[in-house]
């Protein structure tokens, strides 16, 4: 049964300068109200590496967000609502696109916008085209793209550190 899901809310603050962006959150972060709470999934080892936090995936959630939001990365999703049976991106159905022009707005310091995987890039470039940000499309940090090893997805990845400084 594809049930409809829909996004958690965004996870910024006024003054970021890089908003990652995935496509939609998977069964195991909308359980657990959680950006990226599947276990294997490697985001907060690729953006603590980004922030120079090597102990980031080992903190509690709310710090780990919290020391993200510290450092000026912000999380969200392009996609606000969808059908989709089970995780994969590749069995969203209806989506609904994210208002991420809207948010965007609102952030006057950001200068990237980072999109994690394929179908966030695809999904946000529509949305997104302002040239004072810059657009980046960064490998996924899902368990499901292991075409790619951490340490060749960590070298994309902190491309972002040059938009923090």
């Amino acid at each position: 049964m594809n049930l409809r899901k829909a996004a958690l809310p965004p996870a910024v603050r006024p003054d970021i300068r890089v908003l990652v962006l995935g496509s939609l959150p998977g069964e195991a972060s909308l359980a657990a109200g959680r950006y990226y709470a599947h276990p294997r999934n490697q985001f907060w080892a690729l953006i603590g590496a980004v922030i120079g936090m090597e102990t980031l995936p080992a903190q509690p959630y709310e710090a780990r967000l919290g020391h993200l939001l510290e450092a000026r990365v912000g999380l969200w999703d392009t996609i606000a609502s969808a059908q989709r049976s089970g995780s994969l991106d590749s069995a969203i159905r209806a989506p609904e696109a994210a208002p991420l022009a809207d948010l965007v707005a609102t952030l006057p310091d950001l200068r990237c916008v980072a999109f994690n995987g394929a179908k966030a890039a695809r999904t946000g470039r529509i949305a997104l085209q302002r040239p004072t940000i810059a657009l980046i499309d960064l490998p996924s940090s899902s368990p499901a793209h292991a075409a790619r090893s951490l340490a060749e997805k960590r070298e994309h990845w902190l491309r972002l550190q040059h938009f923090l400084g």
